[in-house]
């Protein structure tokens, strides 16, 4: 490899094909970066890891299975923390993803607005809280994205149906199957018909999704009115934001947006806490309410079915904080699913 280069370890996760976007940004900048894949999720991961020189280690976490999850946080743990290698996204943003357990005691620890949430590992505990919750409350599943385990429990008497169907075994509803919100299904499925061993793969995971019950424990969140919840992007030193609008009473996993032109304040809320986590590749999904801006997730690497994640006027750019304040630019800064962006910090971050 040449020394001269970055050199960097893309730490695949237990799904055949999610590290493949950091693979094509990788060789966007081939004259900057070498890089080698290592399975994470493999019994000779570390062997791998350090078979050769490197400088960064990049991540994606998976956000299929628990057990998967829990294992990836765990090796990206003894790496960071053990043997001191640099990460990207940082330890800290890979363990807040796909874990709204965790979120939710991080966002409490940090004094960083949010809904009130209560986790409980108790039935009793739970039944006792839902006779005094206000109604609606949301149930949530630890792993679940595009709105995946995710669900609306109207009154009392749904909420203890719940309640009970998870601490019997029965466990949390999530979606086992395809997206069927990402559309061009005909197109997919054809795709797939394309390569046996890929259709095996698909319906091993999925096998996989529907063993993965949430039995032991719930996540039950303040319910927050609101038409809309604001995406708010940070890689690096570059910030986008959209409306994700509502679809059956849910905005997350709608894929329906709105481009308004977003209030600076909500850059201003946005950069006051990836500042001070140092948090550069980060998704926040923000609700207004009329206690201020409210976090409701964050995630470190996240879907985009846009090639931009903002329009100002009609064109796409981003905003950047200046001496002089916020200042927008035109240009397209999320191409490969805004991989090539975090990339670009990378290398921009070492010079």
């Amino acid at each position: 490899m040449d020394r001269e280069k970055l050199n960097v370890v893309i730490l695949k996760n237990e799904h055949f094909e999610d590290h493949l976007l950091w693979i094509k940004a990788c060789e966007e900048f081939k004259d900057a970066i070498d890089y080698r894949l290592v399975d994470l999720t493999l019994n000779n991961w570390l062997e791998e890891i350090q078979k050769a020189p490197f400088d960064v280690l990049l991540a994606k976490p998976g956000a299929f299975t628990s057990s998967f999850k829990e294992l990836y946080d765990e090796r990206i743990h003894v790496l960071s923390s053990s043997l001191g290698y640099e990460i990207f996204p940082s330890p800290m943003e890979v363990f807040i993803y796909e874990n709204k357990r965790y979120l939710s005691f991080w966002l409490k620890a940090n004094a960083i607005p949010h809904p009130q949430t209560f986790v409980s590992y108790y039935e009793s505990e739970s039944i006792s809280f839902l006779a005094s919750t206000a109604y609606p409350v949301v149930a949530k599943t630890n792993i679940g994205a595009s709105g995946s385990g995710v669900t609306i429990l109207k009154n009392k008497l749904e909420a203890e149906d719940y309640v009970r169907r998870v601490f019997s075994g029965k466990g949390a509803a999530k979606r086992t199957g395809p997206d069927l919100k990402k559309g061009k299904l005909v197109q997919r499925f054809l795709n797939l018909m394309k390569s046996p061993s890929r259709i095996r793969k698909k319906w091993s995971q999925y096998q996989s999704l529907a063993k993965d019950k949430q039995t032991t424990f719930v996540i039950l969140q303040e319910f927050i009115p609101h038409e809309f919840e604001w995406r708010v992007v940070r890689i690096g030193d570059s910030f986008f934001a959209h409306k994700k609008l509502l679809k059956n009473d849910k905005a997350s996993g709608s894929l329906l947006k709105n481009y308004d032109a977003p209030p600076l304040a909500l850059f201003d809320f946005a950069k006051s806490i990836t500042d001070k986590h140092a948090l550069y590749s980060q998704a926040l999904d923000v609700f207004e309410s009329d206690r201020g801006y409210l976090v409701n997730e964050m995630q470190c690497i996240f879907g985009q079915s846009d090639p931009y994640q903002m329009l100002v006027g009609d064109e796409p750019g981003r905003y950047v904080f200046t001496q002089d304040g916020w200042k927008f630019e035109p240009g397209d800064f999320n191409g490969n699913e805004s991989y090539n962006l975090r990339i670009a910090h990378l290398l921009s971050s070492r010079k």
